[in-house]
């Protein structure tokens, strides 16, 4: 009872409504059905027998009377049903798509992200039939067994003792079957979140799948991860295609029974052949109701699986919460570190950041420089607080990050990262995401300063021109430059450029730094980057080496000081001759 709580919660009254209504309505139906037989005996013992044409043509309309009533009501509950079974799906799918927001990036590594796209689709699909089925048949199908037991048995308790046998052999069938199916069904749903994880990453990554013409070693992944779904759900839906036939035989032979004993029954004179009729018409519904209940039970065994995937999801604590009084301003874009120590599986032993202590002025430009794998991404995601600290604290603002709300946070801080993303739609509506209520002059500004204003504007539509899923087509180095603007219509306090302008030549970087430095002059602009040109103007210079702060300078204190800094000088000077084309700022060189 609490998984239907846990799933149903929130339920608009609309949908509630429906819910209540379909089985009432469908009570209706099954007591024309059940007084249907019952004027037919009348009508053939009575009418029929004694040449009575009044009798049947009064009769007779009755009957028609109570089957329109019974398809109207039928057709209320099917309509009813299907307008709670969609309400449902739409309420439990809105949640969980709301509750995956307030996840953490350490939720969503728990889950993945291919499981979590397989339980809001196939699962919720699977979860919406079977409440459907639920709110239709569960009342239905009782009632029909109740009412045509007790019609059978008035009419002849004898012969209704003869079908009831076949109540628990359907019954223990059910069971048996049902409790040998569910692990294979828990193991076929993880079957199918390797399948779409296998689609995602072709699709994502379909440009290396053709530049590397890997399309033969995608397609034979793929088709294993196919044959994988469905060998398993042959392996659990072989055990379920026993349940209709065991049934069905179970049903037919009992009928045969009735057939046989109600028809020397009649020829003994011991009961009329209208009573006949109408009784094997209840032993029919009183079997396909016990054969239907069994359906929904073995739906129900299919969908259990389903449904703790979806509850594992509702039942998720995000790692990241508001505080109980967060503070609702970031006063300032200073950062401290304050002997940090971090790790994303949360264990001392396996940290990947150590002892970091760091002061950073607000307005200052910071650059982060290390080799890969040395933490940089790591270290200003605890900014924004994509990740918590395991020890020690991190501090924006002389506040620390854990004490504010997390929107208000978030939206002092801007991060564009290397890999970068945008959404199907115009540029402006991409660029509207920093800030949803900027004016075209504050979008204007911010391109100018991101360099992106003359690009945008050499396209036929500019600004309004519709970019595909992920920016497609657009450059690498437009798209960094879209993102750079995007991030500065925040207007953030501090302002991260993760290696997100490895994509444009040294003239365009220089032109976006100095255009950063007046249009954000008090925002702290931190800038991780492999090219030593990139950060070579910073106030300070963070040397990062195997989750350490290796050295702190400037850059000819570093020169000086940092042997790992001097290295990393040194091998680019050689190459830059090649590297650093000041002069060329043409779109050619970003791609």
């Amino acid at each position: 009872m609490s998984t239907i709580r846990k799933l149903t919660r929130g339920l608009n009254k609309k949908y509630i409504i429906n819910s209540i209504l379909s089985p009432i309505v469908m009570i209706g139906e099954v007591l024309m059905e059940v007084i249907i037989p019952f004027i037919m005996a009348k009508i053939i013992d009575v009418g029929i027998a004694g040449k009575d044409l009044p009798f049947v043509a009064k009769y007779g309309a009755i009957m028609i009377g109570l089957a329109v009533f019974s398809l109207f009501c039928g057709v209320m509950g099917t309509r009813c049903s299907t307008v709670a079974a969609q309400g449902f799906a739409y309420t439990l799918r809105t949640r969980l798509y709301q509750k995956i927001q307030t996840f953490s990036f350490a939720n969503i590594d728990r889950f993945s992200t291919a499981s979590l796209v397989t339980r809001l689709t196939t699962d919720v699909n699977m979860a919406q039939n079977v409440y459907r089925m639920l709110i239709h048949m569960c009342v239905r199908s009782p009632f029909m067994l109740i009412a045509g037991t007790i019609m059978a048995f008035r009419m002849n308790s004898q012969l209704a003792i003869l079908f009831l046998i076949a109540v628990p052999i359907i019954v223990i069938s059910i069971l048996i079957i049902s409790n040998l199916a569910h692990p294979r069904f828990v193991k076929m749903m993880k079957t199918i979140d390797g399948m779409n994880s296998a689609i995602q990453e072709n699709l994502i990554g379909i440009r290396i799948v053709k530049a590397y013409v890997r399309g033969d070693f995608e397609e034979n992944k793929f088709r294993k991860a196919a044959d994988d779904v469905r060998r398993a759900q042959v392996h659990a839906e072989k055990l379920i295609i026993f349940m209709m036939p065991i049934m069905q035989l179970v049903m037919y032979v009992s009928m045969i029974a009735v057939m046989w004993f109600g028809g020397r029954l009649v020829v003994g004179g011991h009961m009329l052949s209208g009573e006949l009729i109408s009784f094997f018409t209840y032993v029919t519904q009183v079997l396909s109701s016990i054969m239907f209940l069994g359906m929904v039970f073995v739906s129900l065994v299919m969908v259990q699986a389903s449904n703790q995937r979806i509850v594992e999801v509702l039942d998720e604590v995000p790692d990241i919460d508001n505080p109980a009084n967060p503070v609702m301003e970031v006063k300032d874009g200073s950062v401290e570190f304050d002997k940090v120590d971090f790790s994303y599986n949360k264990k001392a032993d396996n940290c990947i950041l150590k002892d970091i202590n760091l002061k950073i002025e607000s307005g200052q430009v910071v650059g982060i420089i290390g080799s890969t794998g040395s933490s940089k991404t790591s270290l200003v995601a605890l900014l924004p607080r994509l990740y918590d600290v395991l020890e020690g604290s991190v501090k924006i603002g002389g506040v620390d990050v854990r004490n504010y709300d997390i929107q208000v946070l978030r939206d002092s801080v801007a991060m564009v990262l290397q890999k970068n993303v945008l959404f199907s739609g115009t540029i402006k509506d991409n660029l509207r995401w920093g800030n949803k209520e900027a004016t075209d002059e504050q979008i204007v500004a911010a391109c100018k300063a991101a360099d992106a204003d003359g690009f945008i504007n050499s396209f036929p539509e500019g600004y309004e021109t519709m970019l595909g899923q992920g920016g497609v087509n657009v450059s690498g180095g437009q798209k960094q430059r879209l993102c750079i603007a995007r991030a500065l219509l925040k207007n953030p306090k501090i302002l991260i450029l993760d290696d997100s302008t490895s994509a444009v030549d040294t003239a365009t970087e220089g032109r976006i730094r100095n255009a950063l430095k007046e249009l954000a002059p008090e925002t702290t602009k931190i800038i991780i980057a492999q090219r030593i040109s990139s950060v070579k103007e910073a106030d300070k210079i963070i040397v990062l080496d195997e989750g350490t702060v290796s050295a702190v300078g400037t850059h000819d204190e570093l020169l000086e000081s940092s042997k790992i800094y001097r290295e990393v000088y040194e091998s680019q000077q050689q190459g830059s001759g090649d590297a650093d084309l000041a002069g060329d700022s043409s779109e050619g060189g970003e791609n």
